[in-house]
């Protein structure tokens, strides 16, 4: 295949290249994984953890230089840092977990007396990650990890956009000589990615709804499982009983972090009309503090926009929210410093759902702020889109954000806080609508997507056959 150019996101420059492998080189690959997947499965679980340890300490060894890849490659700092330690995090969280959850039960009786059950968790050979560009290390290795502890291989394909941590990271896993056979991760496009789904027995993608559908289409052609996590239009209620103060700092967090660059991020907000003014005030006063990581990663909270592509989609949509009437009080505006993208929070009011801002995903800091007449209207309001990845309620009391936040139609609802699923992996969340499909990425039920149930139905002896004696 041809080279293809990697753009910095914080001067622009094109300054890094990649090579994909041909078809065939994939396919070897491949292959090559596959072969080597059942030396991994007879390790056991415990040989397993005790392998990915390894590749942990690796990873410690190695930090500066994983991290130092990661910070070019995405061009913010604190994030980065926050996502390499949540590997170090997740290996032993699975480490620790993945030996009671996959733990079989013992032999038991049938409702036929004489025969027996035995059950067998049979992992898929060869697991294909398929991962974007906004946490590209995390969002390759979220997946990877509970499909290694499986028993499964596993070959990742990061976003064309973010590649320079791959070569850092490999080095760790070749530095770990029971992993290497059985890990591979490989640059490329879409083309890459349509050549994995076609070597691989299970998918799971991170990515735009466009693409998932793609994906999903062409593992069914294959039929193979795939696991979709897609975009998002996370809204944020807030009743009139809520607490400004935590309503607005929360919802700021997590509509800006990452400038936006998230799936979970808040990114429409719905207030009750008898504080939406106080509530517009206070967001804006705060969101107005937050500065530019720029010229230095010290200087501000805010890095760029990571793919120049995401900066028309944002300037689209807000083009297209002030055609239509919309109120801006902060930022406002995409501004190049030295080659890179930014976008500072921006603040919008006087919106409605026939603006893109309150309907299509952003992946951007912007904050379109409604006002609604009650909880109801809220409710209609965020329940209606063709997303249902997450949410948040804010209100008075705990009672009454959870008994509206059992109305709203998306997988992970944060109360009087916002974008938690950010940190908290253990409650096991689906995507609704079209924000994705499969099993949980979240929770115990993370690992069950990476194995078949087998049962060993077993006579035990019965002297009388019941089958027709010939």
């Amino acid at each position: 295949m041809s080279e293809l150019n990697v753009r910095n996101p914080r001067n622009g420059l094109t300054d890094y290249h990649i090579t994909p492998p041909t078809t065939e080189q994939l396919s070897k690959c491949c292959h090559a994984l596959r072969s080597a997947q059942s030396d991994w499965l007879q390790l056991g679980l415990a040989g397993r953890i005790e392998v990915l340890h390894q590749w942990k300490t690796a990873l410690e060894i190695e930090k500066d230089k994983v991290l130092g890849a990661l910070v070019e490659d995405t061009g913010r700092e604190s994030e980065s840092i926050l996502e390499f330690n949540s590997i170090l995090s997740m290996i032993d969280r699975w480490s620790l977990s993945a030996p009671d959850i996959l733990k079989l039960d013992d032999r038991r009786t049938s409702s036929i007396p004489f025969l027996k059950i035995e059950g067998e968790n049979v992992p898929y050979h060869l697991v294909g990650v398929i991962s974007p560009w906004n946490f590209p290390l995390l969002l390759s290795l979220i997946d990877a990890i509970p499909a290694l502890l499986a028993g499964s291989a596993v070959i990742i394909k990061p976003s064309e956009f973010t590649p320079r941590f791959v070569k850092p990271l490999m080095d760790t896993i070749s530095k770990v000589p029971s992993l290497k056979g059985v890990f591979e991760v490989v640059v490329g496009a879409g083309e890459t990615g349509v050549n994995i789904i076609n070597n691989v027995d299970l998918v799971t993608f991170t990515g735009s709804v466009t693409t998932g559908r793609k994906v999903a289409e062409a593992c069914a052609k294959r039929f193979i499982p795939a696991s979709l996590e897609l975009g998002g239009k996370d809204p944020a209620l807030v009743l009139k009983t809520a607490d400004i103060d935590i309503a607005t700092s929360a919802i700021l967090w997590g509509s800006v972090a990452n400038a936006g660059q998230s799936c979970l991020s808040i990114e429409r907000i719905y207030v009750d009309e008898a504080i939406f003014d106080s509530f517009v005030k206070s967001l804006v006063q705060k969101a107005k503090k937050l500065q530019l990581a720029y010229p230095t990663f010290k200087d501000g909270q805010i890095g760029p926009i990571i793919t120049e592509q995401q900066t028309k989609i944002i300037d689209d949509q807000l083009t297209d929210a002030r055609t239509k009437g919309a109120t801006v009080h902060s930022g406002g505006t995409i501004e190049e410093h030295s080659g890179g993208l930014w976008c500072r929070p921006t603040v919008l009011t006087n919106v409605n759902h026939d603006m893109k801002v309150m309907t299509e995903e952003t992946f951007g800091p912007l904050l379109p702020v409604m006002s609604v007449k009650n909880v109801d209207e809220a409710i209609g309001f965020a329940n209606a889109t063709s997303f249902g990845l997450g949410g948040a309620v804010f209100a008075g009391t705990e009672e009454e954000a959870i008994s509206v936040a059992h109305q709203l139609e998306a997988g992970a609802i944060s109360i009087n806080d916002a974008a938690l699923t950010a940190i908290m992996y253990e409650g096991e969340k689906n995507s609704f609508k079209l924000s994705g499909m499969g099993g949980s990425r979240m929770g115990s039920a993370s690992i069950k997507r990476f194995i078949r149930k087998k049962a060993l139905l077993i006579n035990t002896g019965a002297k009388d056959p019941w089958w027709y004696e010939v």
